[in-house]
């Protein structure tokens, strides 16, 4: 089985959370004898191809990115159309409208599926434009999958648009990587250095987005004596450390962007996972399928997203309402007052990530999918 996956960004441009969902699910495949390749735009695309351990990766050039979203020329497209003769299963990642552009003029006729990650949220006048062709893409798919079951009952657009019957449910998933913990333990540089050896600490990780409701966490913290560690960067971080300081947040300590190995000293020591996500542009929140991997509780807001399915409200921690700097500070307490519980927690969400955001779990399924589109049983 050979899948061409088709997303606007991929390594080794900036990482992000997208990103990350595509190797993942490249991997989970590669063990079922799915050939992934991954067709992307770059500023920069030389190499032209990068072979990574998950995917050979082929880049054009992106010409422009306005509203995030990178537009290719007519060499995108040839490219496009060679690696779509290659493929069994075209696989697309949404939002990106160019993509809907890729297929609208490749007339490849192969089987399309689309993972659709998120609604396009902010660009609500860039929406309205991109409506006629967004509705021509989600027709075109033979199977259109949404990450949880919150989102594929709440999107306007997947209820709307999409036939019922090519309507599918995968959660996202990641490998197991918890025992490299070992290896961090002996090396906890970045928890002495921000002070945290023997204290009960609450990780906030990712890029410092609008999206993110750092400004309710970090109000929350202004409510609690639990030290909260913000790693990441990103647009807003100026403004939050404004925000700390009026606040005199001194509990809130902003660790900047972490390498892989530090992340998981933080993950390893900490005492439960915090997203404040306010909008429904966190469609899904790897960070917390990280934290259920390590055994840690979590504290998200309810967005009508796969925030709330990812971390199961009383079970796996709490999901308390968006921008509710009171009740994100008493689930906080609550986690801090009482490790037994959080431990509780933790190891619920663990057999959580067993049963649902495992490797296996995620390569079973998608490798399901491209079968059934297939006709390959």
């Amino acid at each position: 089985m050979k899948v061409l996956h088709i997303y606007r960004t991929y390594f080794p441009d900036p990482p992000g959370g997208l990103q990350e969902a595509i190797r993942q699910i490249c991997l989970a495949t590669q063990a079922r004898g799915v050939e992934s390749r991954v067709f992307t735009l770059s500023p920069t695309p030389e190499p032209r191809d990068v072979a990574f351990p998950e995917a050979r990766v082929t880049r054009s050039r992106s010409w422009a990115a306005p509203a995030s979203c990178d537009l290719g020329g007519l060499d995108a497209l040839l490219q496009f159309r060679a690696l779509a003769r290659w493929a069994d299963v075209l696989h697309f990642h949404f939002p990106w409208p160019f993509a809907d552009v890729l297929q609208l003029l490749g007339m490849t006729g192969k089987p399309a599926v689309m993972t659709y990650h998120s609604d396009i949220v902010r660009q609500q006048a860039l929406g309205a434009v991109y409506a006629p062709l967004m509705r021509f893409m989600l027709r075109s798919m033979t199977a259109v999958v949404a990450t949880s079951p919150a989102y594929a009952q709440t999107s306007p657009q997947l209820t709307r648009i999409v036939d019922p019957a090519r309507l599918k449910t995968i959660p996202l998933g990641i490998l197991d990587y918890r025992d490299e913990a070992t290896a961090a333990r002996s090396s906890t540089s970045i928890v002495e250095r921000l002070g945290l050896s023997g204290e009960p600490y609450f990780l906030a990780l990712g890029v410092l987005r609008y999206y993110k409701g750092l400004h309710t966490l970090i109000e929350a913290a202004s409510l609690t004596g639990a030290k909260i560690v913000i790693a990441g960067s990103g647009p807003e971080r100026d403004a939050l450390q404004a925000q700390a300081k009026r606040l005199g947040a001194s509990n809130v300590v902003f660790a900047g962007q972490v390498s892989h190995d530090e992340k998981v000293a933080l993950l390893d020591g900490c005492r439960a996972m915090v997203l404040a996500s306010h909008l429904r542009s966190e469609a899904f929140g790897m960070v917390l399928v990280e934290a259920s991997m390590f055994s840690k509780p979590m504290i998200c807001c309810e967005v009508g997203s796969g925030t709330s399915y990812v971390n199961e409200d009383g079970v796996t921690g709490y999901v308390v309402p968006p921008e509710d700097p009171p009740r994100f500070a008493a689930a906080i307490d609550a986690l801090l007052d009482d490790a037994a519980l959080a431990a509780r927690m933790g190891d619920e969400a663990r057999r959580r990530y067993e049963r649902l955001f495992s490797a296996d779990a995620l390569g079973t399924a998608y490798d399901g999918l491209y079968r059934e589109v297939t006709g390959r049983r």
